[in-house]
C-alpha cells in the first residue's frame, strides 16, 4: 500500500473501457494522416488515465500514414511494467506473417569479442601486454567517469542552450515525431568502426543535434568530428523519479515505436530496431523545440552522412 492509501485490487477488465476506435473520416484528413496521428498523440497527452479501472487503453487509428495503412496506440502507465516487457508483451501478441501460427523470434544477444583476431594469433607477451593495457585504461575511465559523477553533484551543471527546458516542460503537452531508416546502414557503420551500435546511435544524436542547434550544414566537420573521435564521446543518461505513462505506436506492425509523455526534459529520444529498420522516436515540448519533423531530418542526415563518408574513404 502506498502512503496515500492507493493499493492493488483484483478487478474484471471490460474491454470496451479500454479500447476506442474514433470515427474519423479519410476525406477529411486526407494525405494529413502522419500529422493527424502526431496531433492525436499530443491531445492524449493531456488526458491522464482513470485510476478507477485497470492503467491502460488502445486507441486504433484507422488513418493511412507514410509507414502504414492504420496505426494502432496503446498507452499505460508505467507501474505495469518497463519498456522492454511491454515491448516483448506486445510481440508476444502477433505471429509471424511468414507462418501465422508461429510467435515472433528474437534475435540471440551475440557477446561482443573484445580481442580481435590479430592480437588472439600473437604471442603470449603482446597478448599480457593488451590485457594489461585494456585493464589499466578500463580503471582509469572508471575514475575519470566517478569524478564526473561526483562533481556533477557539488557543482557542475548541464549547459544551457536552446533545447533545456524550463520547470513548465513536464507539464506541457508534449509532441510525437518519428523516422525510419535503415538498419543495415548503422550495422555497416558499426562494423567498419569497430563500435557498438549504441556508439553510433550516440553519435548520430551527436551530429544531429550540433545541426540543429548551430544550423551547420557542413556535412564533412561534422561527421569527421563524430568519426575521428567516437572514442571520446561521453554519454549522461537522466532517469526521472517519478511515474510515467509510455506510448507504443503499432502502425500495421511495420514498426514499433516507444516513448514517454510525463518527463520534464524538452527532448526525449529513443531508439527501436524491429525487423530491418531503425525506428528514431522523438518526443519534444512544441514551446522549445517548435518543428521536430527538422530534427528528424537531421538525424536521417547525419546518418547518410556517416555512411557516405566512410564509404569515401574506400572502406
Amino acid at each position: 500500500m502506498a502512503e496515500d492509501g492507493a493499493r492493488w485490487i483484483k478487478t474484471l477488465v471490460n474491454v470496451e473501457d479500454h479500447v476506442f476506435v474514433p470515427d474519423i473520416d479519410p476525406d477529411e484528413i486526407g494525405d494529413q494522416g502522419d500529422k493527424f496521428v502526431e496531433d492525436y498523440i499530443s491531445r492524449l497527452t493531456m488526458l491522464p488515465l482513470d485510476r478507477s479501472r485497470p492503467l491502460w487503453d488502445i486507441h486504433i487509428l484507422n488513418v493511412k500514414t507514410s509507414d502504414a495503412e492504420a496505426a494502432g496506440l496503446i498507452r499505460s502507465h508505467h507501474s505495469l511494467g518497463d519498456g522492454m516487457s511491454r515491448m516483448s508483451l506486445i510481440l508476444a501478441c502477433t505471429h509471424k506473417s511468414s507462418d501465422p501460427e508461429a510467435l515472433p523470434t528474437i534475435p540471440i544477444l551475440k557477446r561482443r569479442e573484445n580481442v580481435s583476431h590479430g592480437l588472439r594469433n600473437t604471442g603470449w607477451f603482446l597478448s599480457s601486454m593488451f590485457a594489461i593495457y585494456a585493464t589499466v585504461r578500463l580503471i582509469w575511465n572508471t575514475i575519470v567517469d566517478l569524478l564526473l559523477l561526483l562533481a556533477t553533484v557539488l557543482f557542475l551543471k548541464d549547459t544551457e542552450t536552446s533545447l533545456k527546458g524550463g520547470a513548465e516542460a513536464e507539464s506541457n503537452a508534449k509532441r510525437f515525431s518519428h523516422r525510419i531508416v535503415s538498419l543495415n546502414d548503422v550495422r555497416l557503420i558499426k562494423d567498419i568502426m569497430d563500435m557498438t551500435i549504441n556508439d553510433v546511435l550516440l553519435g548520430v544524436t551527436q551530429a544531429a543535434l550540433s545541426r540543429y542547434l548551430n544550423g551547420a550544414h557542413d556535412k564533412s566537420s561534422i561527421v569527421q568530428s563524430i568519426i575521428i573521435k567516437h572514442n571520446g564521446i561521453h554519454f549522461k543518461r537522466q532517469w526521472p523519479n517519478r511515474k510515467k505513462s509510455v506510448y507504443m505506436a503499432i502502425q500495421s506492425l511495420i514498426s514499433l515505436l516507444a516513448s514517454m509523455d510525463t518527463h520534464k526534459y524538452a527532448l526525449l529520444i529513443h531508439f527501436q530496431s524491429y525487423a530491418d529498420k531503425m525506428v528514431i522516436s522523438i518526443a519534444v515540448d512544441p514551446t522549445i523545440i517548435p518543428d521536430s519533423h527538422k530534427l528528424c531530418d537531421a538525424m536521417e542526415e547525419s546518418l547518410k552522412s556517416m555512411k557516405i563518408a566512410l564509404l569515401g574513404k574506400g572502406y
